[in-house]
């Protein structure tokens, strides 16, 4: 398996529209993060030059437009940020850190039975 980009955390935005919307080109990213934050267009054009170097964006041409698209999946990403976050707070244990979150957790009743779930498959092996 191929190492996993590491993506900054304004990064992830940019992430999030391609995940969520598939192909996109640099103006229709502006275009969808423009509610949610006070970048300027140039700022997120960088952020977007920054992802297609790291390997996690790719582009195809399509006349004088390039469309990005996601080299990795959402999950992907998910699991390497968690496991590395995993590693540098928690030196790597899982059952402190699941402790700690699920401590602070405010969960419903639902939520409850489907981590057990979770915790029963594991077990089960």
């Amino acid at each position: 398996m191929r190492k996993m980009p590491r993506i900054a955390e304004s990064e992830w935005k940019i992430m999030q529209v391609l995940w969520e919307h598939g192909p996109q080109t640099a103006n229709e990213v502006v275009n969808a993060l423009s509610g949610e934050v006070k970048w300027k267009s140039r700022t997120i054009k960088t952020l977007i030059s920054r992802l297609v170097r790291k390997g996690a964006v790719r582009f195809r041409e399509e006349g004088t437009k390039y469309r990005y698209f996601p080299t990795v999946k959402e999950s992907q990403c998910i699991r390497s940020e968690t496991q590395s976050f995993v590693r540098r707070v928690y030196q790597g244990a899982m059952k402190p850190a699941l402790a700690a979150f699920l401590e602070d957790a405010d969960l419903s009743p639902q939520e409850i039975d489907e981590l057990q779930k979770i915790l029963d498959q594991k077990r089960k092996g």
